[in-house]
C-alpha cells in the first residue's frame, strides 16, 4: 500500500540553516572509484538515500568490503563474479556507471532494476561502450536487464554522443580506464563534469576541448572522499525560501560544481537573492555555502544548455513559477519524458491537481504565474522529484496537499518530510 503524506502551509516566514544529505552523484562516484582502486579507501558524508544504498550493495556483490565509511577493494581486475543479478533498484546512475566499468572487465554480470528503471533507455550505452571493445547487451527493448562484461579485446577510441549526458560520458570514461591507450569522449555542452574533474585530480585524464575529454588508462589509487551536501536536495529548501518572500535558507557545505547550479541561476534570474561562497573542494569539485532569500518573483524562459543543468529540478521550477509574475516557459527538455516518470506529464498533473495553470508541450511546459496553488491530492507516480516538489507546493498552497506514494522521496532523502516540518 502506498504511503500518503499531508503537507500544510505554516503561514510564517522561514529563517533556517540546514545541512542536507551527502551529494548523491558524488556518493555514487566515490563508491565506484573506491571499488575500482586496490586497497583501503575512506568515504565520509555518503548520501543516505536508497539509490546510494544500491551502489553499496552492488559493489559488495563484486567482492568489495563496505564497513561504514571504510571501503576495502581487491581492485576491479580482481572483482569476483556475482552469484546473482545485481539489483540497481531505481538508480539509473548505479546501473549506467557500473555498466561502463563492467563492460570492459573480464567479470560478467547482469544488471536489473525495478519497474521504473526497467522502462528507462539503456541502449544509449551500447555504441560508445562497444567502440571500446566492451561487451553490453540490453533487453530487446533497449532497457534493463543488461548483460555486461567478459571483454577480451578492449581498445582505445574516440567517440561522440549526441546528448549532454553525464551518466553516458561517465560510463565511457570508467570503461576506458581499462583500454591500452587513451580514449576521447565528446558531447554537446551542459553536462555535469564530476567524473572528468575526479579523473583529472587522479592524473588519468585531461580536457582536449571545452567538451571533449581524454581518458588515460591506468589504475586509481585508494583515497579519502569527503562528500559534500547535495545541491539537488538543497534545491527544495531553496525553492521554499524563494516562494516565501523574506524567508531565508542557508545550506552549508554544498557541492558547487557549475553543472549543478542551473536551478540557482534560474532562481536568481527570477528575482531571488542568492549568495554562494566557495570554502573548499573535493577532487577538483568546488564546495561551499549557499544562502537563498525570497524576493518578488518574475517569470523566465529556460531552454538550451541551461536545461541540462536544471533537468532534475524542472518539476520544482514549475511550482516556483506559479508564484512568479508572467509566463514561465521550459523548452528543449524532451529528456524529462525518460525519467522515473514522464516528468512533463507528471509535472503537468501535479500543478493541475493543485489548481495551477500549466500547459504541457512536446519538449517542456508553460506555467502561468497566478500567484496561487490550492490544496489537493498529488500522485507521485513513484517519482521522488514529483513527491518532493508537491511537498514544497504544500508549504505555500491555500489548503493541505496530500501526496500519494510519498515514500518514494527516500530514493534521495529519507528524512525529507521531517526536515521540512522541523525547519520552521
Amino acid at each position: 500500500m502506498m504511503a500518503r503524506r499531508v503537507v500544510t502551509n505554516p503561514d510564517s516566514r522561514l529563517l533556517a540553516s540546514i545541512q542536507v544529505p551527502g551529494d548523491k552523484s558524488l556518493s555514487h562516484r566515490a563508491l565506484i572509484f573506491a571499488a575500482i582502486s586496490e586497497g583501503d579507501s575512506l568515504i565520509t558524508g555518503l548520501g543516505s538515500g536508497e539509490d546510494v544504498r544500491r551502489t553499496i550493495e552492488a559493489i559488495r556483490a563484486l567482492g568489495v568490503l563496505v564497513d561504514g565509511p571504510e571501503i576495502r577493494s581487491p581492485g576491479s581486475s580482481n572483482w569476483t563474479e556475482p552469484s546473482a543479478p545485481i539489483d540497481c533498484g531505481n538508480s539509473g546512475t548505479t546501473m549506467r556507471l557500473l555498466a561502463g566499468v563492467l563492460s570492459t572487465s573480464e567479470v560478467q554480470a547482469t544488471l536489473v532494476g525495478d519497474k521504473s528503471l526497467s522502462a528507462r533507455p539503456m541502449n544509449r550505452l551500447v555504441a560508445p561502450l562497444e567502440a571500446l571493445g566492451g561487451r553490453i547487451t540490453p533487453s530487446s527493448g533497449g532497457t534493463a536487464p543488461i548483460s555486461v562484461g567478459g571483454a577480451t579485446d578492449v581498445q582505445g577510441t574516440s567517440f561522440a554522443i549526441d546528448i549532454a549526458s553525464a551518466q553516458i560520458r561517465s560510463a565511457f570514461e570508467l570503461a576506458a580506464l581499462a583500454a591500452p591507450i587513451s580514449s576521447v569522449i565528446d558531447s554537446p555542452p551542459g553536462f555535469r563534469d564530476h567524473t572528468e574533474r575526479w579523473l583529472i585530480a587522479a592524473g588519468l585524464g585531461e580536457w582536449s576541448t571545452a567538451t571533449a575529454f581524454r581518458v588515460d588508462p591506468g589504475t586509481l589509487a585508494p583515497a579519502r572522499y569527503d562528500v559534500p551536501g547535495d545541491p539537488s536536495s538543497a534545491a527544495y529548501l531553496w525553492a521554499v525560501a524563494a516562494i516565501h518572500r523574506g524567508s531565508e535558507v542557508l545550506t552549508p557545505n554544498i557541492s558547487l560544481n557549475p553543472g549543478r547550479l542551473g536551478f540557482l541561476q534560474v532562481l536568481e534570474e527570477m528575482g531571488t537573492e542568492v549568495e554562494a561562497l566557495v570554502t573548499g573542494s573535493i577532487g577538483g569539485d568546488p564546495v561551499g555555502d549557499v544562502k537563498v532569500t525570497g524576493r518578488t518573483l518574475r517569470a523566465v524562459d529556460v531552454g538550451g544548455d541551461l536545461v541540462a543543468s536544471t533537468l532534475d529540478e524542472l518539476p520544482l521550477l514549475a511550482v516556483v513559477a506559479t508564484f512568479a509574475e508572467g509566463i514561465t516557459t521550459v523548452s528543449n527538455a524532451e529528456e524529462l519524458r525518460a525519467k522515473e516518470s514522464d516528468r512533463i506529464a507528471s509535472t503537468t498533473a501535479m500543478i493541475q491537481a493543485l489548481d495551477g495553470a500549466i500547459e504541457p508541450a512536446t519538449d517542456g511546459f508553460q506555467v502561468v504565474g497566478t500567484g496561487f496553488l490550492g490544496g489537493g491530492e498529488v500522485d507521485s507516480l513513484g517519482d521522488h522529484r514529483i513527491a518532493m516538489a508537491a511537498a514544497v507546493a504544500g508549504l505555500r498552497a491555500d489548503g493541505p496537499v496530500e501526496i500519494v506514494g510519498a515514500e518514494c522521496a527516500a530514493v534521495s532523502w529519507p528524512a525529507f518530510y521531517d526536515t521540512l516540518e522541523e525547519m520552521w
